[in-house]
């Protein structure tokens, strides 16, 4: 068995491959997002830098000829310089569906990371939320159990290091991905998400709408509540704290991200069935709601 100078296997050139996967990245680092960049982060604290590097090359260079995710587990093939190609495994833990729905409701209780999410975006404080339900989004040093089917004994191989980094770019390029990883697929996340949204409100602890009626409460009948089932007060009795804000200040949460889109509510929302000319109404609004933005952004110039 052929050694290198840095003591482990060294085989020949690997068998170049046609229709591989490549690596978008030509250079440097791979991950572009905060979510893909935490990722390489965990890699290179734990895996040897001389096989990362190795394994980039392979990345690049489209060795690895297929990659298939789902959860808890990446799995694919790497043609290295014999042949028969490389069986490549990457696994973390899969969240349960209890898990899952605690996660979901601390997710759907923050409107801001709710709209964000529906409206396709990661935002970062998501990490935070899921620590704080004491399941993790990404693996720590520990969290990761890999193996490939080639003779090296280095670990991880630059075949396991060259799928690493793809795993990478695809986060980067979808960041659902991550969460389908640990076991919620896009679809039914955004789904939960919206019924959230048509509750009304946001949950509480036992996935109730915060700040709502039980279900079965005398003189609801066991309706879910709507988004605007609020008391009517005539405006005579409101005369003397009508422009006083309905919480304390410091209740308020932080503004909203500047970089987010002027359309974020209207992508969070599910579409009302109006139309006004045969156009429906979020294609009429989306163009206002820009302009505005434009509008106030050359006013704060």
């Amino acid at each position: 068995m052929p050694v290198g100078p840095d003591g482990w296997f060294e085989a020949a050139r690997p068998i170049r491959v046609e229709g591989g996967i490549r690596a978008r990245s030509k250079r440097g680092t791979i991950g572009e997002q905060w979510w893909s960049r935490r990722f390489v982060d965990v890699l290179e604290r734990v895996c040897d830098p001389g096989r990362l590097t190795r394994g980039r090359a392979y990345a690049r260079r489209g060795q690895v000829l297929d990659l298939d995710l789902g959860p808890g587990l990446a799995k694919a093939r790497v043609q290295g310089s014999r042949p028969e190609p490389y069986d490549v495994r990457v696994r973390i833990t899969a969240y349960a569906a209890d898990e899952w729905a605690g996660l979901t409701a601390a997710l759907g209780a923050q409107a801001l990371h709710r709209a964000k999410l529906l409206a396709g975006e990661m935002p970062p404080e998501v990490e935070q939320v899921f620590d704080a339900c004491g399941l993790p989004l990404f693996p720590g040093e520990r969290g990761l159990d890999m193996d490939c089917s080639c003779p090296d004994w280095g670990f991880p191989c630059k075949h396991l290091s060259a799928v690493l980094y793809l795993l990478a770019e695809a986060f980067d390029e979808d960041p659902f991905l991550v969460l389908a990883w640990r076991g919620m697929a896009r679809d039914t996340l955004l789904d939960a998400l919206r019924h959230i949204v048509g509750q009304g409100g946001d949950l509480g602890h036992g996935g109730q709408v915060a700040g709502g009626p039980d279900p079965g409460e005398p003189g609801d009948g066991g309706a879910t509540p709507e988004l605007l089932d609020v008391a009517d007060v005539p405006f005579a009795g409101r005369l003397g704290d009508f422009y006083e804000p309905g919480v304390p200040a410091a209740r308020l949460g932080p503004p909203a991200d500047p970089g987010s889109p002027p359309d974020l509510l209207l992508r969070a929302l599910d579409p009302p069935p109006v139309k006004a000319r045969h156009i429906p109404l979020l294609d009429l609004l989306r163009p206002a709601y820009r302009r505005f933005a434009a509008e106030e952004d050359e006013a704060a110039g």
